[in-house]
């Protein structure tokens, strides 16, 4: 197993980003070490999310450092300052409908930020990176779209048809060619759609219990029928541990929660659960379901097979999608000052820019 004792964490003010620093700062768990957060806080990055993990561990186990990766000498005076020994790479814009609209930062940050990390581990480790980790976040979308049938593994070839898509397999290739060319220790993860607490509710379950809740619309794509694997974020963040204590160098892994669902079909059981939870009447809801223009080069179906992660690592989902969507809705229930916190103005444009003119 390897041992980690300064993760250099980046982005971890966003959803997935937030969720594994909460894990591995749980009392449970085995981890030890100290954790430094560095995130530019753009509108979706959200430190009330780790509030508790601040009081808790501030100064001590975890620092949060305000920057943007694609900084060279904020970088590189955090590899020198904290002594990183492994690097989690979160940091990126990820939302497909934002890369159509303004493709530029997500090559400023997702491409050049890679870059920026990944010159700066290699210039810090040198050429003796012993116990050393980069650590890659990737998505399934970097495949392309899968017919009615098959999965994707890790070797299937690179077929992105969105800015955003297009943009992290640039930088899964350069994670990949800085292995083979530098010889810099990395891993790398390309994961299905993921869900859970603490989630910008521009992405479609949050987004769609928001509205419910509101009495907005509940906007789908086409005719609705796009099929997602869907993975509990929890078990991403555990999977991602997995991998970076006990992937081989040089390897990547896909993580899928094995859970296909139509969109058209995954709302409806979304307005159910909101329905017996809230008491609001599910035909109500139903109501104000509105199908929307669909998006430039949409995917049409993704799905993970994980079976290497499985076989190799020991790895597997350990929350059900049913039950994982029920402690979903109690969470964004249950919290209502971190959605208001969130609903800014510019994500109210940024709806009314992306959904209304379609």
């Amino acid at each position: 197993m390897r041992s980690c004792k300064n993760l250099l964490v980046s982005g971890g003010a966003g959803f997935i980003g937030v969720n594994f620093i909460r894990l591995l700062l749980s009392p449970e768990h085995a981890f030890s070490g100290r954790i430094i957060n560095v995130d530019a806080l753009t509108y979706a990055g959200n430190l009330s999310s780790l509030e508790d993990i601040e009081a808790r561990h501030g100064g001590k186990r975890y620092f949060f450092e305000p920057g943007d990766i694609g900084n060279p000498e904020l970088v590189q005076s955090l590899f020198k300052q904290y002594e990183i020994d492994t690097v989690v790479h979160f940091a990126a814009e990820s939302h497909v409908d934002r890369s159509i609209v303004g493709p530029e930062a997500f090559i400023k940050t997702n491409v050049l930020g890679t870059f920026t990390l990944l010159e700066a581990a290699r210039q810090y480790w040198g050429t003796h990176p012993e116990g050393a980790l980069f650590h890659h976040i990737s998505t399934d979308e970097v495949y392309g779209s899968l017919g009615e049938t098959g999965y994707f593994t890790e070797t299937s070839p690179y077929d992105p048809r969105s800015p955003y898509s297009a943009s992290k397999a640039s930088s899964d290739h350069l994670v990949m060619a800085y292995h083979h060319t530098y010889g810099l220790p990395v891993t790398l993860s390309n994961c299905s759609n993921n869900y859970g607490p603490y989630q910008f509710p521009e992405k479609l379950i949050p987004l769609m219990i928001l509205n419910m809740l509101s009495g907005k619309a509940l906007p789908v794509y086409g005719d609705g029928k796009n099929i997602r694997d869907w993975l509990y974020v929890e078990d991403h963040a555990g999977a991602l541990w997995t991998i970076i204590t006990g992937g081989r160098i040089g390897e990547k892994y896909n993580i899928g929660g094995e859970n296909e669902w139509e969109n058209i079909t995954l709302l409806h059981t979304l307005i159910d659960l909101v329905s017996c939870k809230t008491g609001i009447a599910a035909d109500t809801i139903k109501g104000t379901v509105t199908f929307v223009k669909d998006r430039p080069g949409h995917d049409r179906r993704y799905a993970i097979d994980c079976s290497k992660l499985k076989r190799e690592l020991g790895w597997k989902p350990s929350v059900d999608f049913e039950t994982g969507l029920a402690k979903t809705v109690d969470w964004y229930l249950a919290h209502p000052q971190w959605i208001q916190q969130i609903q800014s103005g510019e994500y109210q444009k940024w709806l009314k820019k992306n959904y209304e003119a379609r």
